[in-house]
């Protein structure tokens, strides 16, 4: 057996050593931990219009994710999104699933088809049948184009601010019936503060949450207001979506083509003269974009 031997003074600084190493790594562990518990965020866009083949190899220089319409965006009659969720997907991008949700006018009409006088108690049933019913079109639609079960198909809804029973009726009916077709729902809404008067605020997000109960519903919240928005940027490590002021957020849209000047004069010179937001490789400026960050770089687990 080999013995080593140490002379009094070897010893003593052996000991000297191993003293600072040890000190050293519990300095250095828990400044490492610190690091790794730090979320990462990823860049994403979302826009109306397909932008076309050749614009997603450009686009992924800067984004992991994309927003994906299964059916009509907003006041439009056709989805030019339909069928290149593979094309997508093979680029390497994830995806924010999207499906358009009703106005709330159009869940609280005064009379029903049958002109029948549409109570409190018809328009929820009614609004209840509708969240079904869109439910089952958007879990269709989502087969078709090839998105896995259990993808986070957010509804997209538009109005801030409170919203009424009959839409809240409606939600909770989507929510449920999404999880049935063994899907996971989601809602891109408002996470921004509206004064109700008397001291009163709302904030969509929180008012669904609210609403919502204890079903899993995942948000994506919008708010394009400097601060907390960076404005029109794609920095690489991106601000993570509980910077928008709403923990639970899993998603949030920081930036809109184009921009909305109440909320954006802060950061207005990041944004293109014309007003819209462009990726740094678009320097023709064919791509007005909205831009998101998000704790995956798949929101929507849907590759």
């Amino acid at each position: 057996m080999l013995k080593l031997t140490f002379a009094r003074g070897d010893k003593n600084l052996l000991g000297v050593s191993i003293t600072i190493f040890l000190f050293s790594v519990l300095l250095v562990v828990p400044a490492l931990s610190q690091q790794s518990s730090t979320p990462r965020a990823y860049l994403g866009f979302d826009r109306n219009d397909y932008p076309g083949d050749a614009a997603l190899l450009a686009l992924r220089r800067s984004f992991s994710f994309a927003g994906y319409w299964l059916g009509p965006p907003p006041g439009a009659k056709s989805n030019s999104w339909s069928g290149k969720r593979e094309l997508v997907r093979s680029l390497g991008f994830g995806f924010l699933v999207l499906y358009s949700g009703p106005q709330s006018n159009e869940l609280q009409q005064k009379w029903s088809e049958q002109h029948v006088f549409n109570n409190l108690k018809t328009r929820l049933s009614s609004a209840r049948k509708r969240g079904a019913s869109d439910a089952r079109q958007a879990t269709a639609a989502a087969k078709k184009e090839g998105f896995p079960s259990h993808t986070v198909i957010f509804l997209d809804i538009e109005e801030g601010g409170r919203l009424p029973a009959v839409y809240h009726a409606y939600l909770r009916s989507w929510v449920d019936q999404l999880e049935r077709a063994g899907y996971r729902a989601g809602v891109y809404c408002s996470g921004m503060p509206v004064d109700e008067g008397g001291g009163v605020t709302i904030i969509t997000a929180d008012d669904v949450r609210k609403n919502t109960g204890k079903r899993g519903v995942v948000y994506w919240v919008y708010n394009d207001a400097c601060p907390p928005s960076p404005g029109c940027a794609t920095p690489q490590n991106p601000l993570p979506p509980s910077a928008s002021g709403l923990p639970y957020a899993a998603a949030w849209q920081f930036a809109q083509s184009p921009r909305r000047k109440q909320f954006t004069a802060r950061c207005a010179a990041t944004y293109s003269a014309d007003g819209n937001c462009y990726a740094p490789s678009d320097t023709a400026h064919s791509w007005n974009l909205d831009i998101n960050s998000a704790d995956s770089s798949d929101p929507s687990h849907g590759r």
